[in-house]
Parts: C-alpha cells; sequence; structure tokens
C-alpha cells in the first residue's frame, strides 16, 4: 500500500468495518438520509472553515507520508474533509447499533418475549 494512502485507507476502513451495522442491527442510517444530513451538516458546517483556516494558518498540518497531499480550494486537505464526512457516519452506525442491540433489536433474536414468570 502506498503510504500516502494511509488516512484515506483507514477512514475507508472503519466505514466498511461499520457498515454491517447497518444489517446486523437495523441502524437504518443509511435509510434515513435525512437525519444523516443533520449530523453532516452541522459538522460540515462548523469545521470546514474551522480546519481550512488553521491549516492556512499553519496551525493544523497532516503528515505528507501518510496523507494524499490533494487539497481543495482554500488549501483543506482532502483527507481531512473525508474525516468529517466518515466519523460521524460511524458515529451514527455504532450508536443506532449498541442502541437497538440493547433493545433488543437484532436479526437473531427473534420476536420479543414479554418479561417476567412464564405459567
Amino acid at each position: 500500500m502506498d503510504d500516502r494512502a494511509q488516512y484515506l485507507s483507514l477512514l475507508g476502513a472503519c466505514l466498511v468495518l461499520t457498515l454491517p451495522l447497518e444489517l446486523a442491527y437495523r441502524a437504518r442510517v443509511w435509510r434515513r438520509p435525512r437525519r444523516l444530513a443533520r449530523a453532516l451538516v452541522p459538522t460540515l458546517a462548523i469545521f470546514v472553515p474551522w480546519d481550512t483556516l488553521a491549516f492556512r494558518a499553519g496551525h493544523w498540518h497532516l503528515n505528507p507520508k501518510y496523507s494524499s497531499g490533494v487539497k481543495l480550494p482554500g488549501g483543506l486537505p482532502v483527507d481531512e474533509l473525508a474525516f468529517f464526512v466518515a466519523v460521524p457516519i460511524c458515529s451514527l452506525l455504532s450508536y443506532e447499533a449498541v442502541r437497538n442491540g440493547l433493545a433488543g433489536k437484532h436479526p437473531w433474536s427473534g420476536p420479543s418475549r414479554p418479561s417476567g414468570p412464564t405459567r
């Protein structure tokens, strides 16, 4: 693997590893695009300008050995934009999987059964 693809590969691996949660725990993140947008838009609206300014001022940088080197207009590395997309998606998938798992909503649980003594 090219070292310059490591950062993007790591983000891709995070998405690939959390994607099965969509099916296994019925996370429904991809099936609810409005909810996904509500998670992504504020993140992008706040952190893309913030990081663009930080990169431009030299306060923040990515190691060129491990990042793609491709920059968006304004100087923000495309790797950083990918971070701001991948992390909220992975977080939502994980959150919904845990929430649904705790509620007993996973495919192998079968129909929910009432708790308590049976007669």
